[in-house]
Parts: C-alpha cells; sequence; structure tokens
C-alpha cells in the first residue's frame, strides 16, 4: 500500500508555486504596460484620422490646420496640434503629416519613448518640417 502512493506521487503534475508567482508577475507586467500604452497608440489613431479628414477638406493651409484642431478638441488630441503639421504639395494634391515623440512614466525613473509618424502621401515618406505648402 505504502508503495501506491510513491507512484501516484511521482506521475502528478502541474505549476509549482514559484513558477506560478513568476508567471503573474509576468502578466502583471504586460499588463500595466499595456494600459499605459494603449491611450497613446488611441491618440495615435484619431490623429491619424484627423489629418485623413482635413486632407478631403482640401483648402489652404490655415484652413486645414483649424479642420484639424477642430477634430482634435472633439478626440481629446492632446500631442500635437494644427501648427505641427507638416502641408505639404506634391503634383498637384496636397499631403499632410505629422511626427511626434512620446514618453511615458512606467515607473519611478523609468519612461518608455514613442516616435510616432503619418502621413497622407501614399508614398508613406515624410516632408522635412521646412516644406509648407499654401493654395
Amino acid at each position: 500500500m505504502h508503495g501506491s502512493n510513491k507512484l501516484v506521487l511521482q506521475t502528478q503534475r502541474g505549476v509549482s508555486l514559484s513558477g506560478l508567482i513568476f508567471v503573474l508577475a509576468l502578466a502583471m507586467v504586460i499588463a500595466m504596460l499595456g494600459l499605459k500604452v494603449a491611450p497613446s497608440v488611441l491618440e495615435f489613431n484619431a490623429a491619424k484620422d484627423a489629418i485623413a479628414s482635413a486632407k478631403k477638406l482640401d483648402g489652404t493651409v490655415q484652413a486645414i490646420r483649424a479642420s484639424f484642431d477642430k477634430n482634435a478638441d472633439i478626440n481629446s488630441i492632446e500631442a500635437i496640434s494644427g501648427k505641427d503639421l507638416v502641408v505639404s504639395k506634391a503634383n498637384n494634391e496636397t499631403h499632410i503629416s505629422f511626427a511626434y515623440r512620446k514618453e511615458i512614466k512606467l515607473f519611478t525613473n523609468v519612461s518608455l519613448a514613442i516616435n510616432y509618424a503619418a502621413t497622407t502621401d501614399p508614398s508613406g515618406e515624410l516632408p522635412e518640417k521646412t516644406e509648407t505648402a499654401s493654395k
């Protein structure tokens, strides 16, 4: 009878307590990172949608920037404003782009820096900040 208990204990499998603590700690770190980064990504996507909407306006540089600012007010875009947009003209078509860096504080003196950039140019190339066009 005593020998059969040994056989049962040798075949049992499972997660040890230290393994469970490690997996839970890793899951918490990933969740914390995700919860801190998600608002920044949502803001970037809203800014991309705002420049696409402003491009449809196809007005002057000031009108495009004003349209972006109105959209930014509605969608709570605080990282950039209309004055940060680069409006350029190529092949009689207006392109709008922006680029910015977002620093997210994680804990104490540890931060995560993300560089965001978007453009309405189908080639995906970002013009220099100094290039602006007016109609």
